[in-house]
């Protein structure tokens, strides 16, 4: 059993799955980042300066005693999380058409099929023809 199963996780398939799990992990951490640093600031400077990560519909407000301890948090709908979350998925999305698109030019093309001979009856037919000369 134990060799059944180093013969699976040694195929190719599970090797490369796995170097394309954690390549798809790195690559989201990037775009995260590129999404939360780099886009989400011009779309807020362009949209009059919004920071869409704070924006979100308060359903129930966050209870606080006395003492300024909060004893119930606030109950919100993140709508701007989840735009910034739409942004980064469009974007990683875009990215991978590219790396896709990028491998597929560079695949090599399937090597033509070498032209078919003639069939028997047309072989036939043509010493059937020379015959009659």
């Amino acid at each position: 059993m134990l060799k059944e199963f180093k013969d699976f996780i040694m195929t190719g398939n599970v090797v490369e799955f796995a170097v394309a799990v954690i390549m798809a992990g790195a690559i989201g951490a990037v775009v995260t980042g590129f999404v939360n640093n780099i886009v989400m600031p011009f779309v807020g400077h362009f949209s009059g300066g919004i920071d869409f990560a704070d924006k979100k519909i308060v359903l129930d407000e966050a209870v606080v005693d006395a003492a300024g301890k909060v004893t119930s948090p606030e109950n919100a709908i993140m709508w701007g999380s989840w735009i910034n979350t739409i942004i980064n998925l469009l974007i990683v999305g875009f990215v991978m058409f590219m790396i896709v698109k990028a491998y597929n030019k560079m695949k090599k093309p399937a090597p033509d099929a070498p032209p078919a001979g003639p069939t028997d009856n047309e072989l036939l037919m043509e010493i059937r023809d020379a015959l009659k000369k």
